[in-house]
């Protein structure tokens, strides 16, 4: 069975590639924290192998010797560093070809959980992409941009619950031992869609399988 094989658990980092946000001195240390802390607990680091703070973080899990995997948007490294003019200190990229959009799915597909630090519009495309997959999601808090309206984004303006798998904290060692916690008590859907393919089907504590109603 796949499920008795031990993986190291992925953690991905999604946030503020440019803008504003990157101009906090306190996102950009938080940023690195948050990858030294993924290094130290000897999970697989992800990122969109983009600048801005999922650089940062990435610079952190190097520094504590985490093994690094980016999602580039590219269809070579080439294209990466001249095109979309971003860094490639991964110890591994996957050059997808596909795009900034289509990109963010697959980095998102390939995390066991991600943490959303700072965040613009890019930034809450991953949060909707994860949400809607039901992914476990870590929101580190006090960074700026959409991480500190989360709330806000989901209950007021859309309408929607805050999942049982989404977690808060500004500290970014509780956040991650949160995240481990949502991970291993929601599994995953069992199908893109789980929450509404699967809803006649549900595993016991599935949460989407509670409250799966179709998309709006």
């Amino acid at each position: 069975m796949a499920n008795e094989h031990f993986h190291r658990l992925k953690i991905g980092v999604m946030g503020s590639a440019s803008g504003p946000q990157l101009e906090s001195g306190h996102a950009k240390d938080m940023a690195i924290e948050l990858g030294k802390e993924i290094a130290r607990r000897n999970h697989i680091f992800i990122n969109g192998a983009c600048p801005g703070l999922p650089n940062d973080a990435l610079i952190g899990a190097i520094s504590e010797g985490g093994f690094t995997v980016g999602i580039s948007p590219a269809f070579s490294l080439e294209e990466h560093v001249q095109a979309y003019q971003s860094p490639h200190e991964n110890d591994f990229i996957i050059y997808t070809g596909a795009g900034f959009m289509e990109r963010d799915i697959i980095n998102i597909r390939s995390s066991d959980g991600v943490v959303i630090i700072g965040g613009g519009i890019g930034t809450l495309n991953e949060l909707t992409i994860a949400y809607e997959e039901a992914r476990p999601i870590g929101v580190l808090t006090g960074t700026g941009g959409i991480s500190d309206h989360v709330p806000h984004i989901v209950e007021d303006l859309c309408l929607r619950k805050i999942a049982p798998n989404m977690v808060f904290d500004s500290d970014p060692a509780k956040l991650l031992d949160k995240l481990e916690v949502a991970i291993k008590a929601y599994p995953l859907p069992i199908h893109e869609d789980g929450r509404v393919i699967d809803k006649k089907t549900c595993r016991r504590g599935d949460w989407w399988c509670q409250d799966a109603s179709a998309k709006e």
